[in-house]
């Protein structure tokens, strides 16, 4: 079998059960800020559009390295912080963006590799420990447990994910 369908069966198979926790976490509340940094930083764009979509929550996404130009201010006791951060050259730099959301108060779910999250477990709420890959692959495999994650935190809520309320496909008819 080819290593990339190992990968996916992984994230597929193994990780909803923490998925679900973190769902558990979110369904209650009203805003959640994701970030990212690099490549990383459409992966939070996409999953913070897919929560406000599907579940009705607030969510917003930033560039980690802009979180002190205004963002920071929306952290507090409790605010929800999804922070995608792979082990990659960023690391270091976004690290530091999630070590001053902690210290703010905020609940750190960090998605990341096993390297990452031993770096950062001491501030972290919740982790999701994704394989450790190339930057070529890392927007295809990070995007699979932002949509999860959206996905379980809709239906803990109860909102109709097949038909999510005043949206519509875009179709062009000539």
């Amino acid at each position: 079998m080819h290593p990339f369908i190992i990968i996916l069966q992984n994230l597929l198979i193994s990780r909803p059960k923490t998925i679900q926790n973190i769902k558990n976490e979110l369904k209650n509340i009203r805003d959640v800020l994701y970030v990212g940094r690099g490549v990383s930083y459409p992966i939070a764009l996409e999953g913070a559009l897919k929560l406000k979509e599907i579940s009705y929550i607030h969510a917003e996404a930033y560039a980690a390295g802009e979180l002190k130009h205004g963002p920071i201010a929306l952290v507090d006791d409790g605010v929800p912080v999804v922070a995608l951060a792979p082990s990659d050259e960023l690391f270091s730099k976004t690290a530091s963006n999630i070590e001053e959301v902690a210290a703010r108060g905020a609940k750190i779910i960090l998605i990341s590799d096993k390297e990452g999250i031993k770096k950062l477990s001491s501030i972290t709420h919740i982790t999701l420990q994704m394989p450790k890959s190339n930057e070529f692959i890392l927007p295809i495999l990070y995007s699979i447990p932002v949509q999860m994650l959206a996905y379980y935190t809709a239906v803990a809520k109860g909102t109709d994910v097949d038909q999510p309320r005043n949206l519509a496909k875009s179709v062009t008819v000539e």
